[in-house]
């Protein structure tokens, strides 16, 4: 029961922290403003940040679904 609260909870962060990368044109992220110029070129150490933690999330994710998995391979 704990890894599939954990696999919702991990899903929803990594939507999230997905939607917040600035897009390369087109795409959901113009909807919510990521399409506007800014004034700070290249990439900064928040968004390197960002890039960090939504792979961490994305290897939690990835294992919480590898352990459900498991789980449901010994139930059988």
């Amino acid at each position: 029961m704990g890894f599939s609260i954990a696999l919702i909870v991990f899903s929803c962060l990594l939507m999230m922290l997905v939607l917040m990368h600035k897009g390369k044109g087109g795409g959901l992220s113009d909807m919510f403003g990521g399409g506007m110029q800014s004034s700070v070129g290249g990439s900064s150490v928040a968004e390197r940040n960002l890039n960090r933690i939504t792979v961490v999330v994305g290897l939690f994710w990835f294992a919480c679904i590898v352990a459900l998995g498991v789980l449901m391979k010994l139930d059988s």
